[in-house]
């Protein structure tokens, strides 16, 4: 069991990530195969149907098959993604204590209260896109309301002249504008949504109990949540760069469209990339939880307690004893007021 937790600093806690992902790659790497797995089992079902529609001469089906094809594959993708960042955080934090952890022991510790998480996840997901939804949403209303085009999917048209035009590029700056500063709002309510879901998993609390717990762990730390996020997504972009310039070559070689065997090939190399860099997030942000917990409630003390048996021992003998640092410094603090000012206890 691990006693030794203590404040880290950006670099420590970069390198108790790395270290942390080495050590048990296996473990990470299977928790979040499952969730890569998924992704490449309905990218091949996606070739599939499409492949057996050019064969069968049913090209205009294309276009339907690929809506019906994304409306069963988003909730399987947001299932199944939910279901491994949480599995991730369970894991994480047990290796990170020094406890035990295995790929089936930690889904199946989160699986009874998936639906939590899910709803978690959802509720953080809408409040940090929504305004983007709107600003799209508003967009596209005016698009097809003002300027009326015709054959969206053939070769469109747009009714109007210079004047519409110029209306037309005006709005378009307006929403451009609007999208950066939606980007702003979008980091800005990331980062204090940052730790919602570690604590949700570890503290077992509901999902607003948890984004209010997030808000108030992150004070302090945005910023260098901020850095892991782009150094995880420096990493992403680089190894998405290394394991798909084949493919972008490719797509030159065959003007536009990739054989049935090479999207086949490029599903299984996204399959390895998304295993590969998906604990990162998961390993950084649980460590960013726990030390906001060290600095801001002493956790680390309340840990080393725990593991001498002592915290346990004495909420069996007195079940009304606090057990964390905060609330041991304000029973002293009632303690200690009385003989502070002993008038007032006989008033």
């Amino acid at each position: 069991m691990e006693t030794t937790l203590r404040p880290l600093t950006l670099g420590e806690i970069l390198d108790r990530t790395a270290h942390l992902y080495r050590s048990n790659f296996l473990l990470f790497a299977g928790i979040a195969s499952v969730y890569a797995g998924v992704l490449l089992a309905l990218g091949l079902a996606q070739i599939g149907v499409q492949e057996y529609l050019r064969v069968r001469h049913l090209t205009n089906e294309l276009v339907m098959a690929a809506v019906i094809g994304a409306l069963v594959m988003w909730p399987i993708m947001i299932v199944a993604g939910g279901l491994a960042v949480a599995a991730n955080n369970r894991a994480v934090a047990w290796v990170h204590l020094g406890k035990p952890a295995t790929i089936r022991g930690a889904y199946a510790s989160i699986l009874p209260r998936l639906g939590r998480y899910l709803w978690l996840m959802t509720i953080t997901t809408f409040i940090i896109w929504i305004p983007f939804v709107v600003i799209y949403g508003g967009f596209l209303l005016f698009f097809f309301l003002y300027l009326k085009p015709k054959g969206i999917l053939t070769k469109p048209t747009i009714q109007g002249g210079p004047e519409t035009m110029l209306i037309f590029g005006f709005v378009a700056i307006v929403a451009g504008i609007l999208i950066l500063a939606a980007v702003v709002y979008a980091i800005m309510m990331g980062l204090r949504y940052a730790l919602a879901v570690p604590a949700c998993v570890i503290e077992d609390i509901k999902a607003r109990q948890a984004i209010r717990r997030s808000i108030e762990l992150s004070k302090g730390a945005r910023g260098r949540i901020f850095l892991l996020f782009l150094l995880v997504l420096a990493i992403e972009m680089g190894l998405g760069l290394v394991t798909q310039a084949f493919f972008i070559f490719a797509v030159m070689k065959y003007h536009g469209e990739l054989p049935a065997s090479l999207r086949a090939l490029q599903q299984v190399v996204a399959f390895c990339t998304n295993t590969f860099v998906a604990p990162i997030y998961a390993t950084g942000f649980t460590l960013f939880y726990y030390d906001q917990r060290v600095r801001k409630e002493g956790f680390d003390i309340e840990w080393m307690m725990q593991a001498a048996g002592l915290g346990s021992q004495a909420h069996e003998a007195a079940p009304g004893l606090p057990q964390s640092l905060a609330e041991l410094e304000t029973a002293a603090d009632a303690t200690q007021a009385p003989a502070t000012d002993p008038g007032s206890a006989h008033e």
